[in-house]
């Protein structure tokens, strides 16, 4: 279907050609319709399916055809889990609303506190940012959100992973009345606090699951292989970076000190590499960001920072070094590839440690993931068995067979001294014997 099939204000979908926007995706399909008439929207796709313009779509419209229900007030606000993902939006959001005479700010952590003040007593119309440094302005009053007219929390499981369930309540506190419109989307809805979350925040929603929580892309093959140790998953990853055909490549470690060091190593063997987490300063990262998306870089190696929220053209290769212990980061990390309908590989490292995350990707994902010995560096580890359980139907109840042997007779041990019987007549002391005068 095309934007112009879904009854959008002309100028909307002629700034939508002019960004090369004239299809639609399957979420934007379905969103699109029930957002531009006011419904709230719990909406559930897979990354990389085109969710941002589902609801920057509906907010322009709204913004340009009905009247501000304040002077002052943001009318829109769109809240992301990350720095990194909070621009993204900003930009998709930015270039929609500067077509139509709209303006926007980012208010995000790490940058400049007093000068977000400036701009928000600027009034801008749609307020794109992170809910810890968007509660923090508010609690100091830099600006309201009593004419709020459209709320939306972009991957709201992320954020609750993050710890802002506080400031997500507080923002939602704050613009609580009966003319909000909220849209929220999610890469999961298995979790417990984000369902009582739902309920709070949300007003009779439209729910779109176009995808399965773990499904994923048809366009990434997958290619799993066994690793014994850190020192073997390295080999492979020399071995693949070094082989491999390809334009760009994300390499996901677990940990900070793990990027570093790996990044490190790769720069020694002469590639072209750099490190992306969450210790370096925010201009740092976005330095990083901005280089490796110009094609500076042939390789970035990150932490589960770059797993969403960085759509990067370029990159058509995907490795975990490290498996992530949560399936719905897994699904997050393949999909920095095959986005937009091209093609894209993504490469795991079973190793021991990553076992217990490979078992648990197994029950959730929906295409099967082989793990197989690499053709030119085998390993030794080929897996863990599970250790089997006795179900109750399978236990047995073992009673003490009764002896053969006849019980033993009691035996009544005598003093021979005094001819008296003993064990079943009580022992009396001996007497002392006196003192001598």
């Amino acid at each position: 279907m095309l934007f112009s099939e879904l009854g959008l204000d002309n100028r909307i979908v002629q700034a939508l050609e002019n960004q090369k926007f004239t299809e639609t995706t399957p979420i934007q399909r379905e969103a699109i319709p029930y957002a531009a008439h006011g419904r709230d929207i719990l909406g559930c796709a897979k990354t990389g399916s085109g969710k941002t313009l589902a609801f920057v779509i509906p907010i322009i419209a709204r913004l340009i055809s009905q009247k501000a229900m304040t002077k002052r007030d943001p009318r829109a606000m769109i809240l992301a889990p990350t720095r990194e993902l909070a621009k993204q939006v900003f930009q998709v959001t930015r270039d929609m609303a500067r077509a139509l005479n709209l303006k926007t700010a980012l208010i995000v952590g790490g940058d400049n506190y007093n000068d977000q003040a400036k701009v928000l007593r600027k009034d801008p119309h749609i307020l794109v940012g992170t809910p810890g440094r968007i509660a923090d302005h508010l609690s100091d009053r830099s600006f309201f959100l009593n004419g709020l007219e459209v709320l939306v929390y972009d991957e709201a499981d992320r954020m609750l992973d993050l710890g802002f369930n506080e400031q997500l309540l507080a923002i939602h506190r704050q613009a609580d009345h009966r003319k909000r419109q909220t849209l929220l989307f999610s890469a999961t809805l298995d979790d417990p606090k984000l369902r009582h979350l739902l309920d709070s925040l949300l007003n009779n929603p439209q729910e779109i699951m176009l995808d399965a929580s773990y499904e994923l892309h048809a366009d990434i093959t997958q290619t799993l292989f066994f690793a014994d140790h850190v020192e073997h998953k390295q080999d492979l990853l020399k071995h693949e970076l070094e082989t491999r055909q390809y334009n760009q490549a994300i390499v996901f470690v677990a940990t900070k000190a793990d990027a570093d060091r790996l990044s490190s190593w790769l720069q020694q063997t002469k590639m072209n590499c750099v490190a992306l987490h969450g210790d370096l300063l925010q201009n740092q990262r976005a330095n990083v960001i901005n280089a490796f998306g110009n094609g500076q870089h042939d390789i970035m190696v990150c932490t589960d920072l770059g797993a969403r929220g960085l759509d990067l053209r370029k990159v058509n290769l995907v490795i975990n070094f490290d498996l992530p212990k949560h399936v719905e980061e897994f699904v997050h990390r393949v999909g920095r590839t095959g986005r937009a309908g091209e093609k894209g590989s993504a490469i795991s490292f079973i190793g021991p440690r990553d076992w217990q995350s490979y078992r648990a990707l197994s029950k959730h994902i929906t295409q099967e993931l082989p793990v197989q010995a690499h053709p030119a560096l085998p390993g030794k580890f080929k897996g863990k068995t599970a250790k089997k359980k006795i179900s109750t139907d399978q236990t047995k109840t073992f009673k003490k067979k009764p002896s053969s042997k006849a019980p033993k007779a009691h035996t009544k041990r005598v003093d021979n001294t005094s001819g008296t019987d003993i064990g079943h007549v009580p022992i009396k002391r001996k007497p002392r014997p006196e003192a001598e005068d």
